[in-house]
């Protein structure tokens, strides 16, 4: 055995394609998060490239123990890898939600945050065109619609979301 396999597991997955899912993920994520971060919210760009990367992590890392798991015969479930980013995620979103005596701020963040884990997820596991599509979706969402919510209801648009000083 070589210390070059004493340090590093041979991958089932090529490294090129591992190499290219987790920057599609910090992409896709850095493109909800940019939002976030031109409106000031507790939770911007690296926030949620970082959950996007860490997701898309979980995901490849699952395939790669169901395929070891695979070649001594067993098998894995990979949908409890989703429920735990699924959970982890939420965890750090339901910290951007404030709640205060007049109003709730901060749920457009925390369901971004949400939202960028599911593409990393999706990244992780190969999905890219669901990725590339639900962070398209996202921007529109994100961007357009926020113009016709302020057109709905103005006197609630600016106290939408705390802005936060850094």
């Amino acid at each position: 055995m070589s210390t070059f396999d004493l340090f590093f597991i041979r991958t089932a997955l090529p490294e090129t394609e591992i190499v290219v899912r987790l920057i599609v993920s910090l992409l896709l994520g850095g493109v909800i998060g940019f939002d976030r971060e031109v409106k000031n919210r507790p939770a911007g760009l690296r926030t949620h490239m970082l959950v996007a990367l860490a997701a898309s992590i979980f995901s490849i890392t699952t395939l790669e123990i169901i395929a070891g798991l695979e070649k001594t015969g067993h098998t894995g479930d990979p949908l409890r890898a989703i429920e735990a980013v699924t959970a982890g995620v939420a965890f750090l979103a339901a910290g951007t939600i404030i709640q205060s005596r007049v109003q709730i701020s901060g749920l457009t963040t925390g369901a971004s945050m949400w939202l960028a884990g599911a593409v990393g997820v999706a990244c992780g596991f190969g999905f890219f065109s669901i990725a590339v599509l639900a962070t398209g979706l996202a921007l529109i969402v994100l961007v357009a619609l926020q113009r016709l919510s302020e057109k709905i209801n103005p006197t609630a648009a600016p106290a939408a979301e705390t802005k936060v000083k850094r």
